[in-house]
């Protein structure tokens, strides 16, 4: 109904390699960690499946080698060969072929199906704690940055199980399986085989170190670039009205180029680490040719093999064991790495997540109606620390009453109606409506109570209708026509094109300041308030516009208490209650009589702003 207010246990060690450091930050924050994994609780069958599913394909993977060094020894030399045999063993091939591949499918679609539905449940969580949070968050945070927490690091937290965690314990899985197999059929040449393995893993953890700066950095320039992004497509009208269009490029040159140069950083250990990997996997397979050839001519090896192994069987199975375990060796790093950075964006996110940005909302009253007596006592409010914006204001307005509040710029006028709303909370002092503490009301029927009518006309993506209605279903099209003859919007909404189903674009881009005004004001009429709220609601309209609202607003506050912010003389003047503020302080408190007759502030501002408007009347 209101419009804005505001003013402006589960460890892995990858590649075997140690993650913790005695002297250093831990390499993976395994707390993080552990809160992402536990994302998943509300899908744990389908991600119990998956683990199941990793170990079985580990088992199948290293069968295929196996068949073919027990086959090529046994049914293929001269002194052997079995066509029969051949066959069945080609068949076992075939069927293990189809059950990883099957089984291959579905692992990975429904590790991708975990992913997206945590995706979908942490959007939410996320965009839901956005939407209840106190407008002060929004006053210190760049739309950008609560866009990329919502989206963008959500993405990377869904790649950490989709294409990250449980595939990483495939693969450690498939590198166990694989190792066994190798030091099972020979023992020496698995050996000679693993000996350039330490050598990959310290590469390895230079690698995954380097990325993970990396993608710090580059997690940092993409918020820097959605929230610049955002701010100047806002303010592109700005940009061209002041011709800064070539300074506002060179900026986002600047930011662009940063974000150019992380993803380099993190491109160039790429580049150095997977031909690495290629050369320590040519030296493995030379180092299990070397050992295999030496012990079939010297003839003393695989005599007492579980496999029964005879000798030239070895080396093509071997070559395929050697491939299957770079393989996911090769991918693993950037699969941690996939981790790292979900840890990262995680780690935004939950900051987010934990930071209570809400309005405390502890109350239960929650009456049918409000008659709408209002009572500031002794109320202080800062929107940062102790900097205070209103310093003890007290004052009374009976139910039905308008009070104007007047000022000069800076001077808590909008400050006073933002706390009577609760979008800010006091820090002393209270607020009253009908005689009950604001905090004790329960917040969704303390704001419904209230409709207003602000300088900053907001109107959303859609038809007119439902800007006025907000999408409530409990509004019908005769309600808001009513409304809106009311105000005299009625005549030019049916003059759109399509009347009241004509689509808005973006903030209301192709309407006129006084239409965008008059939408706003049949919003906040159509809702019914017990009390009005009006910040400088004519003074961007014209003045045929402005005698139809102010015909509206005479028709409005009968039986309301409103609160009207406004430098017109001819609001000010029908008010019962004038509020004057200076800096923040309660200067004077009257109707308009009395403060003219105390000869002081209100004088003051009466002679210096409202005798020219009344000489130009």
């Amino acid at each position: 109904m209101f419009e804005n207010f505001s003013r402006s246990s589960f460890h892995y060690s990858p590649t075997f390699a140690p993650f913790m450091k005695s002297d250093k930050k831990p390499f993976l924050d395994f707390n993080l960690l552990r809160r992402i994994i536990h994302l998943a609780d509300p899908y744990r069958l389908v991600f119990y499946s998956a683990i199941v599913l990793s170990v079985v394909l580990a088992v199948l993977s290293v069968g295929r080698p196996l068949i073919i060094i027990y086959t090529t020894d046994h049914f293929i030399s001269k002194e052997t060969f079995d066509f029969e045999k051949l066959k069945i063993a080609s068949l076992w091939m075939i069927g293990i072929l189809v059950a990883e591949g099957v089984l291959r499918y579905i692992f990975n679609y429904i590790t991708a199906w975990i992913g997206q539905s945590i995706v979908k449940d942490m959007r939410v969580r996320v965009y839901s704690h956005i939407l209840h949070s106190r407008l002060q968050y929004f006053d210190n945070t760049p739309i950008g940055t609560s866009t990329t927490r919502t989206i963008t690091d959500i993405e990377a937290i869904n790649d950490t199980f989709s294409e990250g965690l449980i595939s990483i314990l495939a693969d450690m899985l498939t590198i166990v399986a694989v190792i066994g197999s190798m030091l099972y059929v020979n023992w020496k040449v698995a050996l000679a085989s693993l000996l350039v393995l330490p050598l990959l893993l310290k590469f390895t953890r230079w690698f995954q170190e380097g990325v993970k700066k990396s993608f710090q950095e580059e997690r940092m320039q993409i918020g820097r670039l959605n929230a610049f992004l955002q701010e100047h497509i806002t303010g592109m009208r700005i940009i061209q009205v002041f011709n800064v269009e070539e300074k506002e490029m060179g900026k986002f040159k600047e930011i662009n180029s940063a974000l150019r140069d992380a993803n380099i950083s993190g491109i160039w250990y790429f580049s150095l680490f997977f031909p690495a990997v290629e050369v320590c996997l040519a030296i493995s397979i030379g180092c299990m040719v070397w050992m295999a050839s030496n012990q079939i001519l010297g003839g003393t090896a695989f005599n007492e093999n579980p496999l029964d192994i005879k000798g030239v069987g070895i080396i093509s199975g071997f070559v395929l064991l050697i491939n299957m375990l770079f393989r996911p060796l090769r991918f693993i790093a950037d699969k941690v790495n996939v981790i790292q950075r979900g840890i990262v964006a995680s780690e935004r996110v939950f900051k987010l997540l934990d930071k209570d940005e809400s309005i405390p909302n502890k109350g239960t009253h929650s009456p049918d109606k409000v008659e709408g007596k209002i009572s500031f006592q002794n109320v202080w409010f800062a929107y940062e620390d102790e900097n205070y914006v209103l310093k003890n204001i007290s004052f009374n307005l009976n139910a039905g009453e308008t009070l104007a509040i007047v000022g000069a710029t800076g001077s808590g006028k909008t400050s006073t109606i933002s706390i009577l709303g609760r979008f800010y909370d006091i820090n002393k002092g209270t607020i009253q409506v009908d005689g009950v503490d604001i905090r004790h009301y329960e917040l969704s029927v303390l704001r419904s109570k209230m409709s207003a009518v602000l300088q900053d006309v907001f109107l959303f993506a859609g038809s007119v209708y439902e800007n006025i209605t907000l999408r409530n279903e409990n509004i019908s099209r005769e309600q808001v026509i009513r409304a809106a003859k009311l105000v005299g919007a009625n005549e030019f909404i049916l003059k759109l094109p399509g009347g009241y189903d004509y689509l808005v674009m973006e903030r209301g881009a192709t309407l006129s300041m006084g239409q965008r005004q008059l939408i706003s004001f049949v919003r906040a009429l159509v809702f019914d308030p017990s009390i009005l709220i009006l910040d400088e609601a004519t003074s961007s309209v014209d003045t045929e516009s402005e005698e139809l609202i102010q015909h509206a607003i005479e028709t409005l506050v009968k039986g309301r208490t409103s609160i009207v912010i406004a430098h017109r003389l001819s609001t000010i003047r029908n008010a019962h209650k004038i509020l004057v503020l200076d800096k923040g302080e309660l200067k004077e408190f009257g109707t308009h009589e009395e403060l003219l007759s105390m000869n002081g502030y209100y004088k003051r501002l009466y002679d210096m702003q409202f005798m020219k408007q009344r000489e130009t009347a």
